[in-house]
């Protein structure tokens, strides 16, 4: 928090969904950034696994590859999945800590999709004192809990870091109510539902509550 009382904004790393990119993310969260504007930054970065088989109907840049954090299948991914050998997840890890110690400091995560089940995991490790992940506290955009039995262990005790879970109603890639499980696993989870879907949503009540979160991590707030 020292560096925050020059009053600089908040610092988040962005973690995409699967199938996304760096690039890809960053043109879906223009709205996200522009509610922020001066309270907080995104730097977004890409998972280290390219998914096989094309990117997101609307575009096929060879030289952006959609991306994955981990896979629940060879070259696929399934949130729902209960996986019994899930690949790459450690070299995700490896590429976020590897992002905030190049890019950092960072004050917190944002993650969408895969990458919020994937900061909710790097929430857990900080909670548990893992020096990689120096972060207080993350934003998890339509998350969920890995269902695979390697991961369980990092649901296994309550993870205390402070974290705002924003849910969409209608969102039908993740369900709402995996996303308010994942909330679950969480000392004392903040809960935003919107009328949505699969996006990170920035109208002007999600814009209100991002900013409330936002600033109990600013310089005087009781940090």
């Amino acid at each position: 928090a020292g560096a925050m009382s020059e009053g600089r904004p908040l610092r988040l790393l962005a973690l995409h969904g699967y199938r996304q990119s760096e690039r890809r993310f960053r043109q879906r969260t223009g709205a996200l950034r522009k509610a922020l504007r001066g309270r907080a930054e995104l730097v977004a970065v890409s998972a280290p696994h390219p998914v096989p088989g094309g990117g997101e109907e609307d575009d096929d840049h060879e030289d952006d590859p959609p991306r994955g954090w981990w896979f629940s299948g060879p070259g696929t991914f399934e949130a729902g999945e209960a996986a019994a050998a899930p690949a790459g997840l450690e070299e995700s890890l490896s590429a976020v800590a590897a992002a905030l110690a190049e890019h950092g400091p960072f004050d917190g995560l944002l993650g969408f999709s895969q990458g919020a089940a994937l900061a909710a995991m790097v929430c857990a490790l900080r909670a548990r004192g893992d020096p990689r992940f120096p972060v207080a506290f993350a934003i998890l955009v339509a998350g969920f809990a890995s269902r695979s039995p390697a991961h369980g262990h990092f649901y296994r005790d309550p993870i205390a870091l402070p974290t705002l879970h924003v849910v969409g109603d209608a969102d039908a890639v993740i369900a709402a109510s995996l996303s308010r499980e994942l909330a679950r696993r969480f000392v004392e989870p903040v809960v935003l539902t919107h009328p949505g879907g699969h996006f990170v949503p920035a109208a002007a009540p999600q814009k209100k509550a991002y900013l409330e979160f936002l600033d109990r991590f600013r310089p005087g707030q009781g940090q």
